[in-house]
C-alpha cells in the first residue's frame, strides 16, 4: 500500500428551493424593468483574506456540495454575502490554477461532489414551462473537471429531474457518477420497464500519481424519492453481493463521496463493514445535506469531512497517512467561496487569475440568468430583512416583512373580503433566504420566498376564538406540524431537519461569540462562519464575528386586527398547514366540528408571489 499524505479542499455549497414564478403573468399596477448585467462587477466591499497558506501533500482533493443553483455566486453587499461572491467560473479558474500548482508539485489533486445541484435560485428553477429543474445550469457543472460526482435528494424529488440527470449528467461523468444505493426505472429497448442504478454503484481508477482509490457513492436513508426511484437504507446496502465484490481488493485509499451528514447519521454503517475487511486502509468521506461546516474522526485513520451550502464555502486537509498502524494526521480547510481567497491561495493577481474557460462559464451563466428573465424588477427593497440574524417580530425581520405586512397588501388586491378583519397564519418554513436591501428581482423572489402555497380562509370565527390558533400552533410544535404531509412537502419544501440542524450550528456559533466577543471584534473582522468541528486544529480559511442568530417560532401571524372578542373575522392561512390548523382550532372550541368543507379559497394569488407584489405596490 502507498504512503499517503493527503490534502482536502472543502469546496463550495449552496441552497434554496424550487418553485415556478407566477408574478410575470400576473397584471400589475407598475410595469417592470430590467438591469441586464453582461459583466459581474468584482465585490464592491473590501473582503478579508485568508490568514494562512494552504497545506499541500501528496493525495489532495476539492470538495463541493450543495450548490443549489448558487452558480452565480452571492451578488448582495450585506455582510456576510459578499464573503460567497464568487462565481463558478471563479471557481473553475480557481480549479484550473491548482490543477497547474499540483503539477508543479508533483502530487494528486482531486475534485469530487456531493450532490444536489439545483432547487435553489432562479438560475437554476427559473426554467421555462417544458424544461427541467436545473437541467442548464448541470451544463456548466460539466464543463469542470470533476473525478466524482454522487447524486443528492434533489435530484429525486421529481422523476423528470432524475431522468435528466441518469440521461445526460450521469455519462459526463465517465462512469465516475456514483448512486450506490439508488435506482431508477427506465424502459429499454423492448419497452420494458426496468429499474437500474442511477450511476455507478462503485467505481476503482487509478490517480496520476499511481494511488489505487476505490469510490462509493451513498445517500442517506431517504423516503421522498419519486414514483420510479428507490433509495436503499446504507444499513441494507452494506449486506449486498455486489458491496463485498467491490470492497474485497485493498485499494491504497477508500474515497466515498454522498449525500449524508458525517455527524448523527449511516456513515458508521458503510465505514464499519469497510473495517471489518480493511482495519488499517485510509478512508476519506465526503458527505453532505445539511449545509454545515463539519469535520469527524471514526478512527485515526479517516476522515469525514462536510462542507457547509449555498456556494459559501470551500476546503480541507488530511496530512501523512503512513503503511502502518499510527493515527493519521489530518488538516482540512473551509474556504470562503470568493476571488480573493481564490486570488491567495493561487498566488495570481486580478489582472491574471481569469481563464478562458472561467470567464466563458461566467458569462454563460450571466446570459442564462437574461434568458431566464431573473432581473424582472418588482421594486428596491429599503434595507436588509433577516431569515435568523434579527429577532422575530422585528422591523429586519423577512418572517415579520412577509406575514404582518407583505401579505395583508398582496391578498387584499382584487380580494371582496379584504374590508372583513382578519387573522393570517403562514409556517416559517415558507421562507428561505434572507432579502437584502436594493432591487428586488424575480431571481430574489425565487430565492427567498419560493413556495407555492395557496391561501385559504375560514370566515365568521370570533376573533376571541381566531387570536388563540397561533399561539397554539407554536405550542404543538414541528412534529404535529408535518402530520399527514406526504413525503414530498415533508422532505423537499420544507427541508425542516436540514434547517433544525443549520440553525443549531448557527445558535451555537453565535453562542460561543457571546455579545463582548462580538464587541470586541467590530470593526476588524466582517461577519461569517466560525466553525468549531469535531476534527483537530482550525478549520476555517477566513477569520470572521459569527453571524448573530435567533430563534424563530414555527408558525407566524399577521398583526391582530382592533375589535371585540365577538367580532367575526376571516381566518386565513395556507394550505400546508391546513390539516394542523383544524385540529388546532377543533380544540380551542366545541361550537363546531371544522373540516375540509368548511375551508374557502381566500385568493387566487399563491405565497410565492406575495413579496413582488408588495415591492411593486411599496417599493416603487
Amino acid at each position: 500500500m502507498f504512503a499517503l499524505r493527503a490534502s482536502v479542499l472543502a469546496a463550495f455549497a449552496l441552497a434554496a428551493a424550487a418553485c415556478e414564478d407566477h408574478l410575470h403573468s400576473r397584471d400589475t399596477a407598475h410595469a417592470h424593468t430590467h438591469e441586464h448585467v453582461h459583466k459581474r462587477e468584482y465585490p464592491q466591499v473590501p473582503l478579508t483574506p485568508p490568514y494562512r497558506p494552504l497545506v499541500w501533500s501528496d493525495f489532495n482533493v476539492i470538495h463541493t456540495t450543495d450548490t443549489h443553483g448558487w452558480l452565480l455566486g452571492h451578488q448582495k453587499a450585506s455582510f456576510p454575502e459578499p464573503d460567497y461572491s464568487g462565481d463558478l467560473g471563479d471557481f473553475a479558474s480557481f480549479v484550473t490554477h491548482m490543477k497547474q500548482i499540483a503539477l508543479e508539485k508533483d502530487v494528486d489533486l482531486l475534485l469530487v461532489d456531493s450532490g444536489d445541484l439545483h432547487d435553489g435560485t432562479g438560475l437554476s428553477d427559473g426554467y421555462p414551462a417544458g424544461s427541467v429543474d436545473g437541467h442548464e445550469t448541470n451544463t456548466f457543472l460539466e464543463r469542470l473537471p470533476y473525478d466524482l460526482m454522487t447524486v443528492g435528494n434533489h435530484e429525486l424529488y421529481e422523476y423528470a429531474d432524475a431522468y435528466d440527470t441518469y440521461i445526460n449528467l450521469a455519462p459526463h461523468l465517465n462512469g465516475r457518477y456514483l448512486a450506490s444505493n439508488v435506482n431508477i426505472t427506465i424502459l429499454n429497448e423492448d419497452g420494458e420497464a426496468v429499474s437500474l442504478p442511477m450511476g455507478n454503484r462503485s467505481v476503482k481508477f487509478t490517480t496520476r500519481k499511481g494511488r489505487n482509490i476505490m469510490s462509493l457513492g451513498v445517500i442517506y436513508d431517504f423516503t421522498g424519492n419519486s414514483a420510479n426511484t428507490t433509495v436503499q437504507f446504507a444499513s441494507d446496502m452494506v449486506k449486498e453481493q455486489w458491496f463485498a465484490d467491490a470492497i474485497a481488493d485493498e485499494p491504497d485509499l477508500f474515497l466515498l463521496v454522498g449525500h449524508m451528514p458525517v455527524s448523527y447519521d449511516h456513515w458508521p454503517d458503510v465505514f464499519d463493514a469497510i473495517r471489518v475487511v480493511h482495519p488499517l486502509t485510509p478512508i476519506l468521506i465526503f458527505g453532505g445535506h445539511t449545509h454545515i461546516r463539519d469535520c469527524r474522526q471514526y478512527d485515526g485513520r479517516s476522515m469525514a469531512l462536510e462542507s457547509g451550502r449555498y456556494m459559501e464555502t470551500i476546503g480541507a486537509d488530511l496530512d501523512a497517512a503512513k503503511d502502518n498502524s499510527d493515527n493519521i494526521t489530518f488538516t482540512r480547510r473551509y474556504l470562503d467561496q470568493n476571488r480573493v481567497t481564490y486570488e491567495y491561495h493561487t498566488q495570481q493577481s486580478n489582472a491574471t487569475f481569469d481563464t478562458e474557460a472561467g470567464q466563458n462559464i461566467t458569462q454563460g451563466l450571466l446570459d442564462l440568468a437574461i434568458a431566464y428573465d431573473l432581473d424582472y424588477l418588482y421594486g428596491t427593497a429599503p434595507q436588509d430583512y433577516s431569515l435568523s440574524g434579527a429577532p422575530y417580530p422585528s422591523n429586519d425581520s423577512i418572517l415579520t416583512l412577509f406575514i404582518a405586512e407583505a401579505a395583508p397588501v398582496a391578498l387584499a388586491i382584487n380580494n371582496s373580503r379584504a374590508s372583513i378583519p382578519n387573522i393570517m397564519i403562514t409556517n416559517s418554513g415558507s421562507q428561505r433566504f434572507d432579502l437584502f436591501k436594493g432591487p428586488f428581482t424575480k431571481n430574489d423572489q425565487l430565492t427567498s420566498s419560493p413556495f407555492l402555497d395557496q391561501f385559504l380562509y375560514i370566515p365568521n370565527l370570533n376573533f376571541s376564538i381566531a387570536n388563540q390558533v397561533l399561539p397554539a400552533l407554536n405550542q404543538a410544535g414541528a412534529d404535529e406540524r408535518r402530520r399527514k404531509r406526504d413525503a414530498f412537502e415533508r422532505e423537499m419544501r420544507r427541508s425542516d431537519d436540514i434547517r433544525a440542524v443549520y440553525n443549531e450550528w448557527l445558535r451555537e456559533m453565535n453562542e460561543r461569540a457571546g455579545m463582548e466577543k462580538r464587541a470586541e471584534s467590530a470593526g476588524n473582522l466582517t461577519l461569517g462562519y466560525v466553525t468549531q468541528d469535531y476534527c483537530p486544529g482550525a478549520g476555517d480559511d477566513t477569520m470572521h464575528i459569527a453571524i448573530p442568530y435567533y430563534d424563530t417560532p414555527d408558525f407566524i401571524g399577521s398583526n391582530a386586527p382592533n375589535v371585540s372578542d365577538d367580532t367575526p373575522i376571516d381566518l386565513v392561512f395556507v394550505d400546508f398547514i391546513e390539516d394542523q390548523l383544524l385540529g388546532i382550532l377543533n380544540g380551542l372550541q366545541s361550537a363546531q366540528t371544522y373540516t375540509e368543507s368548511d375551508v374557502l379559497p381566500y385568493s387566487d394569488i399563491l405565497s410565492n408571489e406575495i413579496l413582488g407584489l408588495y415591492a411593486q405596490a411599496e417599493w416603487n
